[in-house]
């Protein structure tokens, strides 16, 4: 079932009325290149060396482990974009047996987006209004990983039935015990832009602006996310 078929006036003004549990970030950003809700977004690669070396080469700045997802199978680096903003290098862990939490990992030669997260603050909230407009979806569930120093980290995240093809989020709350991983991971690259690209523009636009997204799009043949970084070395511009 889609999002759209679900979209009606009542449900427009449902989550309008509900705008106070989105940050006044998301108010003093929305004009900017990039979503102000955006946590991070997951670049794909079938071996987490290739993919870190992949980006410290563009970049100049090398992310750091970050740990593994237990029974997901899957690892991760970060890599700090500023202030709540951190990209994620993500690919199989070859000390689990179980299938990646996103299988096409395996197939990534070269790295690709495979998707992102925002914040729109409290879940429980969120997710209320999802319901009340009528937007099919799943959680919150918990999740945690390990860090390399011993600590945890804790989180709840929530994805949409229909994400349409990727290109929307899921979304994450951070627990207040956890320090989120833009805050120590590898400094010194920016992101510049975050957006998708749409042979449906207004169609994309119209759901994003329900989910409180602000999320640029441009027109294009082929839907696909797009993200620029800039590090010390010159730009790195990602796609799906």
């Amino acid at each position: 079932m889609r999002i759209d078929d679900h979209i009606s006036r009542r449900s427009f003004f449902a989550l309008a009325a509900g705008a106070a549990f989105v940050p006044r970030l998301a108010l003093a950003e929305a004009d900017s290149d990039f979503p102000a809700l955006l946590d991070h977004f997951i670049l794909g690669c079938d071996d987490l060396d290739r993919g870190i070396n992949f980006v410290e080469q563009r970049t100049g700045v090398r992310a750091a482990f970050g740990g593994v997802h237990p029974g997901r199978g899957t690892r991760n680096a970060l890599l700090s974009l500023g202030a709540s903003k951190y990209l994620e290098i993500m690919a199989p862990d070859p000390a689990q047996q179980a299938t990646p939490q996103i299988p096409r990992l395996r197939e990534l030669k070269e790295p690709r987006l495979v998707g992102w997260a925002a914040h729109p603050g409290d879940l429980e909230k969120f997710s209320a209004h999802l319901r009340e407009a009528g937007i099919p979806f799943e959680g919150p569930r918990a999740g945690s990983r390990q860090r390399p120093d011993g600590k945890v980290l804790h989180w709840k995240s929530l994805t949409l039935k229909d994400d349409q093809g990727g290109l929307l989020p899921f979304f994450i709350e951070w627990s207040a015990d956890s320090i989120h991983p833009s805050a120590d991971a590898p400094q010194g690259c920016r992101l510049a832009r975050f957006g998708a690209v749409s042979p449906d523009t207004d169609a994309l636009k119209k759901i994003a602006d329900l989910l409180q997204l602000d999320m640029p799009v441009s027109p294009g043949a082929k839907a696909a996310l797009r993200a620029t970084i800039v590090g010390p070395k010159g730009e790195l511009t990602l796609t799906s």
